[in-house]
């Protein structure tokens, strides 16, 4: 297979019946070894296109000598196994050969070692001494299963199990290989390539990466591009495979809205996760996302509904558990929020999105060493969660120690490059460290990605002032007003008075007084700088009565833009997105 290059279109989708037909299968078969969430993930694909007439229905697979063998047994233990008693239905499978019965046995002594861990772990002192507890089974059954695998008497099933046990014990390469071979094996498992997006951090490793030329890869690829952040290039995969024929896929819509709240189109993933509630009322999977979108918008009101809606469904679930914390949050609750969170991770301790909102949580009740230890947790669970390492920097600045500051905010940059609040935040780090050219740099980056809370030109024109660089300083504020009026919402920004302010003095030193007295005005439209401004008419005024033109030698070669003109301003008023204290 060619490796996972970033070819625009793949795969072959020219036979969604063939395509059906796997996808019925192989959901049977992985619903027979009790790998429930695969079978799901093939059933919903499948049910998202037209249904077979019977003649074309897939047979059930044919069973061997071993298979009727082991039938008895294995009907036993699927049924102790289905009833999560996996310690009695691996007892029942000793010593069968069978493909299938002998994965349900290993699968049900990993399970039963994993069950062991997660419930020592809720006993234990709560969800933050997590870690210490180990899966007991793991080492046997990576003995085991690496004899079968040498002897290469794994199917593709087994090969799975055998990356899981590898990717739990941290043997991370190794893992990866024996992921990329299962889907070698069996590419309709939903599943290894699954376990393969979590463990490929970067689009380098990506490149190298073997993978069988199938169409399960394209939904791969669009996977992990999500997962990468390289969001363009996930959304023209989905567009290709809607266009193939998976348009009412919700597995699809769901991912589509991800990705969208992941570059912070808020609008666009807000109406998507509605569209999605409508088709998949009951759905609980993603509703942690949507809450993080209602949550960064303030609407209370649709928060509140849909905190109540799963809650009827399942007040269980983590999801359901963190769409509750958001919206305690929101009401600042904070307590409430962090022992919401804390539910979530009891009933499911390597849920990712909970750690980071918890440490959130803890930040928001001034409980720094709480907030460290929570967002050090989504990191080992999730190297790539940008905002544990956007917190991590947040709790160091509070306890002004700027050089870990420097390290947190470095990284969270790294997985965010062109996200202007990890620019902004590095740029005060350098501030504070005194590296004012750095912080230049950083604040004039964030400017040019797209500055999301329009505060880095203000930055950038402050650290000209202190390094008495008037020119660049009132060409920063010039900027930072063609901006900020140029969005049309005139935000109630308390920093469009400092420019004016700034500018006004700027025109007057360089006694251009028609440019000072038309930024004076401004002054007087705001409440702290009104006096100011005041006060400098009248002593334009004073100064334009004795004669003084305007001196031609001290150059200033720009001025404000007409539409800033002093009596025209803008109507329309819209309340500010306020994320700075927030990182969903």
């Amino acid at each position: 297979g060619g490796g996972g290059g970033m070819a625009a279109g793949g795969g072959d989708f020219s036979d969604l019946r063939e395509i059906k037909k796997q996808l019925l299968s192989v959901a049977e078969r992985s619903r027979e070894r009790g790998l429930q969430h695969s079978g799901k993930w093939a059933s919903e694909l499948a049910f998202a296109l037209d249904p077979l007439p019977l003649s074309e229905l897939p047979p059930p697979p044919a069973l061997t000598e071993e298979d009727a063998r082991d039938l008895d047994a294995y009907t036993l233990a699927k049924s102790y196994f289905d009833l999560k008693e996996y310690d009695r239905a691996a007892y029942f499978l000793r010593g069968c050969k069978s493909q299938k019965a002998y994965f349900l046995y290993m699968y049900s002594r990993y399970l039963s070692g994993e069950k062991k861990k997660d419930d020592e772990t809720v006993d234990s002192l709560g969800p933050l001494e997590k870690g210490q507890v180990k899966n007991e089974a793991l080492r046997e059954l990576r003995v085991e299963l690496s004899k079968k695998h040498k002897a290469r008497e794994l199917d593709g099933f087994g090969l799975y199990l055998y990356g899981v046990v590898l990717r739990k014990l941290d043997l991370v390469k190794e893992a990866i290989d024996v992921f990329v071979e299962a889907a070698h094996v069996l590419p309709l498992h939903w599943g290894a390539w699954l376990e393969l997006c979590n463990l490929i951090t970067d689009k380098e490793m990506l490149k190298f990466l073997s993978l069988p030329d199938t169409w399960m890869k394209e939904f791969f690829l669009a996977h992990i591009y999500t997962e990468l952040q390289l969001i363009e290039e996930a959304l023209q995969k989905y567009q290709s495979l809607i266009d193939a024929g998976f348009s009412k896929s919700t597995y699809i819509i769901s991912q589509i809205a991800v990705a969208y709240h992941n570059i912070r189109d808020i609008d666009k993933a807000l109406s998507i996760f509605n569209e999605l509630r409508k088709q998949d009322p009951y759905r609980i999977e993603n509703m942690d996302t949507f809450s993080n979108l209602l949550y960064v918008r303030s609407m209370k009101p649709e928060l509140s509904y849909l905190a109540h809606n799963l809650c009827e469904i399942d007040k269980y679930r983590v999801e359901t558990c963190c769409v509750i914390g958001n919206y305690y949050s929101l009401r600042s609750q904070h307590e409430k929020a962090a022992l919401y969170f804390q539910r979530a991770l009891k009933l499911n301790p390597r849920y990712l999105g909970a750690w980071t909102l918890m440490g959130h949580e803890y930040m928001e009740m001034k409980n720094t060493s709480a907030a460290i230890q929570a967002y050090r947790h989504a990191i080992e669970v999730n190297k790539r969660d940008y905002r544990a390492w956007y917190g991590l920097g947040q709790t160091y600045e509070i306890l002004k120690m700027p050089f870990y500051c420097l390290y947190y905010y470095r990284r969270a940059h790294q997985l965010r490059p062109n996200d202007s609040r990890m620019l902004v935040a590095l740029g005060e780090c350098y501030e504070k460290l005194n590296q004012l050219v750095e912080a230049k740099k950083c604040y004039w980056r964030a400017y040019a990605v797209g500055d999301v809370e329009k505060m880095a030109l203000v930055k950038l024109a402050k650290l000209h002032e202190q390094l008495n660089e008037s020119e660049q300083a009132a060409q920063c504020y010039i900027k930072y007003i063609q901006d900020i009026y140029s969005c049309g919402e005139l935000v109630e920004h308390v920093e469009v008075s400092t420019a004016f302010r700034y500018l006004a003095q700027y025109y007057f030193k360089c006694k251009l007084w028609d440019e000072a007295s038309a930024c004076a005005q401004k002054c007087c439209a705001f409440n702290d700088t009104r006096e100011e401004g005041k006060a400098l008419l009248r002593q334009i005024l004073q100064l334009r009565n004795q004669g003084e033109t305007s001196s031609t030698d001290i150059a200033a070669p720009f001025f404000l833009p007409a539409s800033l003109s002093a009596n025209n301003t803008p109507t329309r008023r819209v309340s500010p997105l306020n994320l700075s204290s927030v990182t969903p």
